[in-house]
C-alpha cells in the first residue's frame, strides 16, 4: 500500500509538471510567432503582451521541465525495478490525464481558429496550429506508448525520446530569449514608463492649478502646493517644468529608449481639447531616448 501511494504521488507529480510545461511551451512559441510575424491590424499592446508572455513561459519552463524529466525518469526506474508492473491506479491516472489533455488540445485549437476568423494573419494561424499539434501530439504519443508498456521494453529509445524533446525545449528557450529584452532593458523600459506616468501626474496638477488661478504655476512645487511631487528615478535627470509663455509650458525627462506607442489607446495622441484652461494635446507622450521635452499648449479663456 505504501508503494502504491508513493508511485501514485510520483506519477501525479510527473503529469502535473508535464502539463504545466506543455502550456508554457505553447505560450512561449505563440509569443515568438507573434513577435516574428507582426500584424498591422493588431492592437498596440499585443507586442508587449507577447514579450511578457515569453518571459513568464521561460521562467516556468526552466523550473518545471527539468522537474518533469527527473520525475518521469524516477518513475520509470521504479517501474522497471518492479518488473514492468504498471499499477492500475497510476494507469488510470495517465488515461484520465490524456482525456483532460485532449480537452485542452481542442480548446487551444478553438482559440487559434477563432483568432484566424477574427482576422489574424494566415501564416500566424498555420504556425500556431502546428505548434499545438506538435507539442501536444508529442506528449500524447509518448504516453499512449507508455500505457502499452513500450518504453519499459525499450529503455534506450525512451532516453532518446527524452533527449530529442529536451533539445527541442532548449531551442525554444533560446528562441524566446532572442525575442525579448534583457532584464536590464526591461528595467529601463519600466523606469521610462514610470516617468511618463509621473509627467502625466504633473501635467494634471498644472492643469488644475491653471483652472483655479487662471495662470501657469511658477514651478512644480507651486502646482503641488503642500502635496509631495514625484521625483525622477535614481540615476536619471530631475524632471523639468518650464513656462514657455502665458499659455504654454514644457515637461522634460531623461529616457533610456525610444517609445512611439505610449499613448492611451482610448485617447489618440492627436485628439485635441478646446475647453478653456485645458491642455490641447494631453495624450501625446511619444518620446525618443535621452533628454526629451513635451510641449503643452493651454486653451485660453476666450
Amino acid at each position: 500500500m505504501e508503494n502504491t501511494a508513493k508511485n501514485f504521488a510520483l506519477q501525479l507529480g510527473s503529469l502535473i509538471t508535464l502539463y504545466v510545461s506543455i502550456g508554457s511551451l505553447i505560450a512561449l512559441l505563440f509569443g515568438v510567432i507573434t513577435v516574428q510575424y507582426p500584424d498591422q491590424a493588431q492592437m498596440p499592446w499585443e507586442h508587449d503582451s507577447a514579450t511578457s508572455s515569453i518571459r513568464f513561459a521561460i521562467a516556468i519552463l526552466i523550473i518545471f521541465f527539468p522537474s518533469y524529466i527527473a520525475l518521469t525518469r524516477f518513475v520509470n526506474v521504479i517501474r522497471r525495478s518492479e518488473h514492468g508492473i504498471y499499477l492500475t491506479l497510476t494507469k488510470w491516472l495517465v488515461y484520465l490525464s490524456l482525456l483532460i489533455g485532449g480537452g485542452v488540445l481542442l480548446g487551444d485549437l478553438v482559440a487559434v481558429l477563432n483568432s484566424f476568423l477574427e482576422g489574424e494573419l494566415t501564416v500566424r494561424f498555420v504556425l500556431k496550429a502546428m505548434t499545438v499539434f506538435l507539442v501536444t501530439g508529442t506528449a500524447f504519443a509518448y504516453y499512449l506508448l507508455d500505457v502499452r508498456g513500450y518504453w519499459q521494453e525499450q529503455e534506450r529509445y525512451s532516453i532518446y525520446y527524452a533527449g530529442i524533446v529536451s533539445l527541442a525545449v532548449l531551442v525554444s528557450l533560446i528562441g524566446g530569449f532572442v525575442n525579448i529584452e534583457t532584464p536590464n532593458e526591461v528595467r529601463e523600459m519600466n523606469l521610462d514608463a514610470k516617468q511618463v506616468s509621473d509627467l502625466q501626474e504633473i501635467q494634471s496638477h498644472v492643469e488644475s492649478y491653471v483652472v483655479l488661478n487662471a495662470k501657469l504655476p511658477e514651478d512644480i512645487s507651486t502646482a503641488y502646493n503642500t502635496l509631495s511631487e514625484p521625483t525622477a528615478p535614481e540615476g536619471r535627470n530631475a524632471y523639468v517644468y518650464q513656462v514657455v509663455d502665458a499659455n504654454s509650458f514644457k515637461l522634460c525627462a531623461e529616457f533610456a529608449g525610444e517609445n512611439s506607442s505610449v499613448s492611451d489607446p482610448y485617447y489618440p495622441e492627436k485628439m485635441m481639447y478646446t475647453e478653456p484652461y485645458t491642455v490641447r494635446n494631453p495624450y501625446d507622450w511619444n518620446h525618443g531616448s535621452g533628454e526629451w521635452c513635451f510641449t503643452r499648449i493651454l486653451n485660453t479663456a476666450e
